[in-house]
């Protein structure tokens, strides 16, 4: 069976949804551009197809947008949706499309603009998010702060303090990334009718412990609720992408994809699922928690990093070390592959190693992908 590897990796910067710089940029845009960039560079016939996931925007498919404006014409197009985890499950499909000797060289991973998605037809101001599960009391199926960060802060007994303060380290490991150039190689300007765009604008450097904690809970009318905009992700926009290649085409290889796996659970205990995808992706690599150097598990709420930290008992020290989702962002779709493409990069700085990254993904779903960077 053909091993998969990863020969691009790369990603726009994140915006901040409705008043950032890519406000006015669709999601469109942002896959052509993002697959424009990951096809830089490589042979147009060797790519057999294109997979983006596009969780918010419905109808077309812009993968097959993104091909043509790449100048791909004779490549067709996957539009993928697993919520959260869609740009995960995009790589993920383009690994086994690979592994399967199917494709020879796929590029995946995800695009969401947040800002220009599709609004509900009989009231402008409301956003049209489509649902994961049948809507519930106890998991609500438009409101995650809910379902994902309330509910595991009360199975887990993890308090507002202990939330906070991993968002405000999230906070400073992402600018202590920007300040050293740590993004540098992975992120790919967009040009935009505000002047190009090169950095992630969501990061707040002026954050602190006393900031957090003066915000507001999100739901103040439900007793002791403790998750607050500064404790959950950011809306967003972006889009990442990496180049899936057949090992034996002899390209360049900046990582191996080992495994990967999907879980479910009850859509009320959604923010647990990374703490079975990770075992579960671990095991189909034969590895363990022990053999990962680095962890990416997105902070869709800072609970589920702390979460699945507890559980699984990782080193606190080996997890989005440069930030996620309170920090850098949750642009949905794109996420999955924007963790991967920092992942890659971050462990090639360091000199190779295996990296993990996991999330969970609206409606009780979650997903992990392990994969290995060789040393230099």
């Amino acid at each position: 069976m053909p091993e998969a590897v990863l020969v691009t990796a790369l990603r726009t910067p994140i915006g901040t949804a409705f008043k950032g710089t890519l406000r006015s940029t669709t999601a469109y845009d942002l896959a052509d551009r993002i697959v424009s960039a990951t096809a830089e560079g490589l042979d147009p016939a060797l790519v057999d197809d294109v997979v983006l996931a596009e969780s918010h925007y419905g109808g077309g498919v812009v993968a097959r947008h993104a091909a043509l404006t790449a100048g791909l014409p004779q490549v067709p197009g996957l539009a993928l949706n697993r919520h959260c985890a869609a740009g995960l499950a995009a790589v993920q499909t383009a690994a086994a499309s690979v592994r399967a000797g199917m494709d020879r060289l796929v590029l995946a991973g995800g695009v969401n603009s947040t800002s220009t998605a599709p609004r509900l037809s009989f009231q402008d101001t409301e956003r049209w998010v489509p649902p994961t599960h049948p809507d519930r009391p106890d998991a609500p199926n438009l409101d995650m702060s809910i379902t994902v960060g309330w509910n595991t802060a009360v199975q887990e007994g993890i308090g507002r303090e202990e939330m906070d303060a991993w968002a405000l380290r999230s906070h400073r490991n992402a600018v202590r990334a920007q300040d050293e150039g740590r993004f540098k190689d992975e992120i790919v300007p967009v040009a935009t009718p505000y002047g190009p765009f090169e950095a992630d604008e969501h990061p707040r450097r002026d954050t602190s412990a006393e900031r957090l904690a003066a915000l507001r809970p999100l739901h103040p009318e439900i007793e002791g609720f403790s998750i607050t905009a500064g404790n959950a992700c950011g809306a967003n926009d972006a889009a990442a992408a990496v180049a899936v290649a057949d090992e034996r085409l002899g390209l360049p290889a900046l990582a191996r994809v080992r495994s990967w796996a999907s879980v479910a659970l009850d859509p009320a205990e959604t923010g647990l699922t990374p703490v079975l995808a990770i075992p579960k992706a671990l095991e189909r690599a034969g590895m363990s928690v022990p053999d990962v150097d680095l962890f990416e598990i997105n902070e869709a709420f800072a609970v589920v990093p702390v979460a699945v930290i507890r559980r699984l008992g990782l080193d606190p020290d080996a997890v989005n070390v440069n930030g996620s989702g309170c920090s850098l962002g949750h642009p949905v779709a794109a996420t999955g592959a924007r963790m991967v493409v920092t992942l890659v990069h971050e462990l090639r700085r360091r000199g190779g190693g295996v990296g993990v990254a996991a999330m969970c993904a609206g409606g009780g779903m979650g997903s992990a992908l392990v994969l290995e960077v060789p040393a230099p």
